[in-house]
């Protein structure tokens, strides 16, 4: 039987330069560029509507809303659920 591998915390992140590439270090700043760019490119491509948000009714009713307002404003989309209402 094997043994479980241990969660090991991230301290940085983590960025591919292709396809199959294996993962290396970046800086922050490289990484939310990444970031930006690959959202801006899926509201280019298919329009805000086709993000959608999912929060947690765990989170503080400030985080909610900030992930609300991001959805909303930010990507241009009304996708936005949460598990508190099951």
């Amino acid at each position: 039987m094997s043994k479980a591998k241990p969660y090991v915390r991230l301290t940085q992140p983590l960025v591919r330069d292709s396809g199959g590439s294996a993962l290396r270090p970046a800086t922050w700043d490289e990484a939310m560029d990444r970031t930006v760019r690959g959202l801006k490119a899926a509201i280019d491509k298919s329009g805000g509507q086709s993000f959608g948000l999912f929060s947690c009714s765990k989170a503080t009713n400030e985080m909610n809303f900030v992930a609300q307002k991001f959805a909303r404003v930010v990507m241009g989309s009304n996708n936005i659920d949460s598990c508190n209402r099951t």
